[in-house]
């Protein structure tokens, strides 16, 4: 598997940029869309941790097992959000997808469902990876249901494993898809994006 570089990815409705501190006044923009950050079980940043946020993402970056993203509307450059692949381990040709999160009016949209089919798309089709995976906490049953709806399988629990910004510590909910599971989840997706939303 390829290493992940900056790039962008569009097609025509979202748009990934590499993530930047210049996205700042935006991201923060974004999170407040929804107070994101009042929810226990994301990491959207709050009010005043968006820099420090940006920053632990390129230096994930720089040490090469992040690839960060801004999420925007491709038409009109609006800053929806943030994904990125993390986890990178190339020696076994796997990644995961997540630190994803958009503003509360473009949740349940097209946009979680593009996004991922630019972000899949690439890992597989691009940087050869064989396996890409997704984590989240277990109370998280939006997210988890988002996951699933993408097609990925649920692999299990990891008991007392994360750190919540609250203290606590949570379970992680594990997913992944494997190289030859893409084209059908490809197939699902595209036709997910070509259907009216109600």
């Amino acid at each position: 598997m390829r290493r992940p570089e900056p790039l962008t990815l569009d097609d025509g409705r979202v748009r990934l940029v590499p993530l930047a501190l210049a996205h700042v006044p935006a991201l923060e923009d974004a999170a407040a869309d929804g107070q994101l950050w009042t929810l226990r079980v994301t990491s959207v940043p709050a009010p005043g941790e968006t820099a420090a946020y940006v920053q632990a993402a390129l230096d994930g970056q720089a040490a090469g097992h992040m690839l960060p993203f801004t999420v925007q509307d491709a038409a009109t450059g609006r800053v929806l959000g943030s994904t990125r692949y993390h986890d990178i381990v190339p020696a076994v040709q796997r990644l995961e997808i997540g630190y994803t999160w958009y503003r509360a009016s473009v949740q349940r949209s097209h946009v979680n469902t593009a996004c991922k089919l630019l972000l899949l798309r690439h890992a597989f089709d691009d940087l050869g990876a064989r396996l890409v995976g997704w984590r989240t906490d277990n109370y998280n049953v939006a997210s988890q249901r988002a996951i699933e709806r993408l097609g990925a399988r649920r692999d299990g629990v990891l008991r007392h494993h994360a750190l919540r910004r609250d203290g606590t510590v949570r379970d992680t909910v594990m997913y992944s898809l494997a190289a030859g599971e893409w084209p059908e989840v490809q197939a699902h997706l595209l036709y997910q994006l070509s259907r009216p939303r109600g």
